[in-house]
């Protein structure tokens, strides 16, 4: 069975950062692409960055390119998600995602002063 756990989130000040992991179990995660999604109160999924199954192709939503890093350490089964200069739109919950096969639980992120 396909597992996916998010960490990571918390309250922190716009303009701050924050470093969320999505630990993967169940599957040969080294062989799957994996994305990163939102969901803001009240609103729906949101895409927002996507790496290839080895790591070296990654694509960004609009809103977060240049602050946001996705990142994959396939030996440890693990995804990651580096945010910086985080806004207050950046709240949401954040889900990693294996296409329609499996998300996770979801980490809360909240940016706030």
């Amino acid at each position: 069975e396909m597992q996916l756990v998010e960490s990571g989130g918390g309250l922190v000040q716009p303009g701050g950062s924050l470093r969320l992991s999505c630990a993967a179990s169940g599957f040969s995660f080294s062989t799957y692409a994996i994305s990163w999604v939102r969901q803001a109160p009240g609103q729906g999924l949101e895409w927002v960055s996507w790496i290839s199954s080895g790591g070296d192709s990654t694509q960004y939503a609009d809103s977060v390119k240049g602050r946001f890093a996705i990142s994959r350490d396939n030996a440890k089964n693990t995804l990651y998600l580096q945010m910086n200069s985080l806004k207050t739109e950046d709240t949401a919950v954040y889900y990693c995602r294996v296409g329609t096969l499996a998300r996770g639980q979801g980490t809360q992120v909240t940016v706030s002063s």
